[in-house]
C-alpha cells in the first residue's frame, strides 16, 4: 500500500514518447466533462469514486479535446455525423446543413401533428433529435462481410460488427444516399431530412441496403468458419 502511494506521489517528469502520437504519458488522468459528476456530494460516492476524486487532486489531468463539451445540447452522434458530412474542412457549412435538416424535420412533424386527428396526435414524434437517433438505430447493420482469401479464392465471410463500425456504416450510407440522389432543385438538407424521416419509420433505401447486407451474410453463412481458419 505504501509503495503504491509513493508511486502516485512521486514527482512527475514530462515524457513524450511513452505513448505513441500522444503528448501525455500514462500518468495523466482523462478529463471529466460531465457537470453531474461534480455536483454529487461526497457522502453519496462509492469507495472507487472517492479514490478517483482523490487522485484528481494529486495527478495532472489531460486537456479536453475540442470535440468534447459539457453543454446539455452536446450530442456525440450528431457531432460525428457533422464531421463525416464535412468536405474540405468546411465544418461551418456541415453544421449549417445539419441544423437546417433538424429544423426541416421539426417543421414537417409539427405540420403533421396539427393535421392529424385528435386520437393520433400522441403517436407523432416532434423531437428531431429523437427521430435522428431512431433513424440511425434502424440503419445500423448487425453483421457485415469481409473478403478473406483461401486457396487462391476470395470469399465473402460474414462477421459480427462492433458498435463503432455499425454506427459508421449507418452514417456513411445516409450521407452517400443523399449525395447520389442528384436533384438540382433539392437541397442537401431536404434530401437528408427525407431520408431520416423514412429511416425512422424503418423505410427508405438505406434500410433496404441494411437488409440486403443481412441477406448476403445469410447466403454466405457456409463460409463463416473461415474467420478462424
Amino acid at each position: 500500500m505504501s509503495a503504491s502511494i509513493s508511486g502516485l506521489l512521486k514527482p512527475w517528469t514530462p515524457r513524450v514518447f511513452l505513448v505513441r502520437w500522444s503528448r501525455y504519458n500514462p500518468y495523466y488522468l482523462d478529463p471529466e466533462v460531465r457537470k453531474e459528476a461534480y455536483s454529487v456530494p461526497e457522502t453519496e460516492l462509492s469507495a472507487e469514486e472517492k479514490d478517483q476524486r482523490e487522485l484528481k487532486a494529486l495527478r495532472p489531468i489531460k486537456a479536453a479535446t475540442s470535440g468534447i463539451s459539457s453543454s446539455v445540447f452536446n450530442d456525440p452522434d450528431i457531432s460525428k455525423f457533422i464531421n463525416m458530412m464535412m468536405k474540405h474542412g468546411n465544418k461551418i457549412l456541415a453544421r449549417e446543413i445539419m441544423t437546417e435538416t433538424l429544423e426541416n424535420i421539426k417543421r414537417k412533424q409539427v405540420e403533421k401533428y396539427h393535421k392529424a386527428p385528435q386520437g393520433n396526435k400522441e403517436t407523432i414524434e416532434c423531437n428531431p433529435n429523437t427521430i435522428f437517433h431512431k433513424a440511425l438505430e434502424n440503419c445500423k447493420p448487425v453483421v457485415g462481410l469481409a473478403s478473406i482469401k483461401k486457396g487462391g479464392r476470395s470469399y465473402q465471410v460474414p462477421i459480427p460488427l462492433s458498435d463503432k463500425r455499425r454506427r459508421f456504416l449507418a452514417m456513411k450510407w445516409l450521407i452517400t444516399e443523399c449525395r447520389e440522389n442528384r436533384h438540382r432543385r433539392t437541397h442537401m438538407y431536404e434530401k437528408l431530412s427525407q431520408e431520416l424521416l423514412a429511416a425512422s419509420n424503418d423505410e427508405g433505401n438505406v434500410v433496404k441496403k441494411k437488409y440486403e447486407m443481412h441477406k448476403m451474410a445469410e447466403s454466405n453463412r457456409a463460409y463463416a468458419h473461415y474467420r478462424w481458419w
